[in-house]
C-alpha cells in the first residue's frame, strides 16, 4: 500500500468533518415559531437554563419567565429550528427602543455545541437587517457571554438583578449592523 502524508489524513478528517457538518446543519429546518408549540419551547428554554446547573430554588424564580402563553408567539416574531419535524431550539426578535433585540434564543441541551446556536443567532441577524435595525442588542446570561463574543457581540453596559440577596450582573450585549 502506498505511504500517504501526514497532511493527507488531517485534510480527509477535515473534509469529512465539514460534509457532516453541512449534512446536519442541511437537516435542520428554520420556521416561525406557531403558538400551538408555546409548551414545547418552555420545556427548550426550561432544560436550556438548567443545563447550567443553576439551584433548583432559583429555577422555581425564573420559571414564570421561561414560561411561554400561544399569545406569546403570536405577537412577538419568533423562529424554531426544527429536527425532525421536532423543535430544538428558538429565539425571539423583538423592536426595543429601535434596536432588534434578541429577547429568548434557547438550545435543546443535548443540541448544544452543534452549531444550532450560531445559525439561530446568524438567522437573527439576517432578519434584523432585512427589518432595517442598525444594531442588534440583547441581555446576556453570564454563562452565554463567551458565545455571543464569538458572534462579534461587545458589552455595552449590564443589568443587576439580585438572587438571594446577592447582585447578578447581567451583560447588555450589541452589534453594530
Amino acid at each position: 500500500m502506498p505511504s500517504r502524508p501526514a497532511s493527507w489524513f488531517s485534510l480527509n478528517y477535515k473534509s469529512c468533518a465539514v460534509k457532516a457538518f453541512k449534512r446536519i446543519m442541511t437537516e435542520i429546518l428554520l420556521t416561525r415559531a406557531k403558538p400551538e408549540q408555546a409548551d414545547a419551547l418552555t420545556q427548550i428554554a426550561l432544560a436550556a437554563k438548567s443545563h447550567w446547573g443553576y439551584p433548583e430554588r432559583w429555577m422555581e424564580v425564573w420559571k414564570p419567565q421561561l414560561t411561554f402563553t400561544p399569545e406569546y408567539f403570536e405577537e412577538n416574531e419568533s423562529w424554531i429550528a426544527e429536527i425532525d419535524q421536532t423543535p430544538v431550539a428558538f429565539y425571539t426578535l423583538l423592536d426595543r427602543d429601535g434596536n432588534a433585540w434578541i429577547e429568548n434564543l434557547w438550545v435543546s441541551p443535548e443540541q448544544m455545541g452543534k452549531g444550532l446556536g450560531k445559525r439561530l443567532f446568524l438567522h437573527a441577524l439576517e432578519r434584523s437587517r432585512k427589518r432595517g435595525f442598525q444594531t442588534l442588542q440583547l441581555e446576556a446570561d453570564p454563562n452565554a457571554v463567551g458565545f455571543y463574543e464569538k458572534m462579534g457581540m461587545k458589552q455595552i453596559g449590564e443589568r443587576i438583578s439580585e438572587m438571594e440577596g446577592q447582585p447578578r450582573l447581567l451583560p447588555v450585549l450589541e452589534l453594530r449592523l
